[in-house]
């Protein structure tokens, strides 16, 4: 693939420590990770308005920021973009036994199933985990992770009598399954959150994380 040739080696001329650009040489890892929130919020945006075109160009920045930390794992010897490429198709590869070998999914819940069964029995990167729950990133935003957070209860079947009221999320359930309701009353918890100068995304963390803690005690 020529363009991404082109591309991988034009990041390459903006780190060269003697050639490149003054700004790119002096970017690492942790200087440019804003940017890569930036970008993905931006591709987001684009994805909700169904903005194909915008798309492409967004969905160039975001390839760019990878491009960029895989030059600087190459730099300092770390990994480079074939071995990141590498990497995650084999494990595409190793996770879907029912595409690129003999085995056989009804649905896409067992397909779902599958993989997490393959991923659980994989070598594990990054810090061990420590408790009931899979370890998720702190950067999450604050709904997405209270979503993880239950999705892993109901998985796990965990007991949370006291601590999760059921009930209420039923009720809700059944009388805003709408997701423009839906979205209308979290609109308004949110605003009721700024007019008593609370961050709902604090708020939503804060519990969340109160209730993990809690239920690791049993």
């Amino acid at each position: 693939m020529p363009a991404i040739d082109d591309l991988i080696q034009t990041v390459a001329s903006l780190r060269d420590p003697k050639t490149g650009c003054p700004w790119d040489i002096e970017q690492d890892h942790q200087s440019i990770a804003k940017c890569l929130i930036d970008e993905c919020c931006e591709l987001l945006q684009a994805i909700d308005r169904l903005d194909l075109d915008h798309m492409e160009e967004e969905l160039g920045d975001v390839l760019l920021q990878v491009i960029m930390h895989a030059r600087m794992g190459q730099e300092l010897g770390h990994f480079d973009f074939e071995s990141i490429c590498q990497e995650v198709n084999e494990k595409l590869i190793r996770r879907h036994p029912h595409v690129f070998g003999s085995s056989e999914l009804e649905d896409s819940d067992a397909a779902l199933n599958q993989w997490d069964k393959i991923k659980s029995a994989e070598r594990k990167r990054g810090p061990k985990q420590a408790g009931k729950f899979k370890d998720l990133p702190r950067q999450l935003p604050a709904l997405m992770y209270a979503k993880d957070v239950y999705n892993q209860i109901l998985k796990m079947a965990i007991p949370v009598e006291g601590l999760v009221d059921q009930n209420a999320i039923d009720a809700a359930s059944d009388s805003m399954s709408d997701e423009v309701e839906l979205g209308k009353q979290l609109f308004e918890i949110a605003a009721a959150c700024c007019s008593r100068g609370i961050d709902p995304e604090s708020a939503v963390r804060r519990h969340t994380q109160n209730l993990l803690d809690k239920i690791e005690e049993f």
